[in-house]
């Protein structure tokens, strides 16, 4: 098998790219520069249609895992921004999906829960097709979701949230640098999902790879729905940082941020039963996650 992973400059595609290393499966990476050292890697706009088709059709891949996107969710606010956004987040999507289909291969598409309202309890499930996106990021993943399910015949359609990985700024990053600086942190306590770590997520991907049980699927780590502030306290607890987490609601913490940010979900809960039905095995906890990412973690690199 054959592997073409888009973004890999980007925490997820990296790790992607590692897990394949691992399997011994043949894999060629793509970002905007084509300049990683790591991994055999092309430049490609995916949103020159033109330059997709004649790096896909010169590569001939069975399997295309697009890992690519804009994820700036307050950056995809501004009107200036927004052509751009859609360019990437669905025309870009839906250039690998048409190759995708010419080429009869496989696709995992990675998207997320704000392709839902983010409204009520009840954690979303994988087919559930009650789109409301509260934001213009949701709005073109969900643009992104349709080309593909549209176009591919072979596709995994995969939701994550609130991601972390070593190749990247994420939310342990910015907490560790804040708690080590401050002897207490505010932190949103009305917004519940669960943390989704690459390597794990990775693994899982790949393992999807290897079968023929194509559609939607929920992908987080186990180990219960929590908080950000739950998460930061848990940070903390392990990374012995003594600065207090001090709770507060979406609506408190941006009347402190002080400036106008993108509608998150209150509910990013997400419902992961399909893996298990399907025979796929599901991400360890949350918390084993942090433990291994704490002691892997190169805090010059990111923190």
């Amino acid at each position: 098998m054959k592997v073409f992973v888009t973004g890999v400059s980007g925490q997820l595609g990296h790790d992607v790219m590692l897990e394949l290393q691992k399997r011994g499966i043949e894999a060629l990476g793509a970002d905007r520069s084509g300049k990683s050292t790591e991994f055999p890697t092309v430049a490609l706009d995916i949103t020159d249609r033109e330059a997709v088709e004649k790096t896909l059709n010169s590569i001939k891949p069975d399997a295309i895992i697009h890992c690519a996107a804009w994820t700036n969710v307050d950056g995809a606010e501004a009107p200036e921004n927004r052509p751009l956004v859609e360019k990437v987040n669905v025309e870009g999507t839906a250039n690998l999906a048409q190759m995708a289909k010419s080429l009869n291969a496989k696709m995992i598409y990675i998207s997320t829960d704000y392709v839902f309202s983010g409204e009520g309890t009840a954690p979303w499930t994988p087919d559930d097709k009650s789109f409301a996106p509260l934001n213009f990021y949701g709005e073109t993943k969900l643009g992104g979701e349709r080309a593909v399910e549209n176009c591919v015949e072979k596709f995994f359609i995969v939701r994550i949230a609130w991601v972390f990985g070593e190749n990247g700024k994420n939310f342990v990053d910015t907490m560790l640098r804040v708690g080590k600086t401050h002897d207490e942190v505010k932190v949103v306590n009305d917004q519940i999902g669960t943390p989704t770590y690459c390597p794990d997520l990775a693994r899982l991907l790949i393992d999807m790879l290897e079968t023929e049980k194509y559609g939607f699927y929920h992908a987080t780590n186990e180990g219960g729905y929590i908080s950000w502030a739950d998460f930061t306290k848990e940070i903390f607890n392990q990374a012995q940082i003594n600065s207090k987490v001090v709770p507060v609601s979406t609506a408190e913490y941006e009347a402190i941020a002080g400036q106008s940010v993108a509608k998150r979900p209150k509910n990013s809960r997400l419902d992961k039963s399909k893996l298990t039905q399907n025979g796929f095995t599901p991400l360890p906890t949350w918390q084993s996650a942090l433990s291994r990412y704490l002691a892997s973690h190169t805090p010059s690199k990111n923190v």
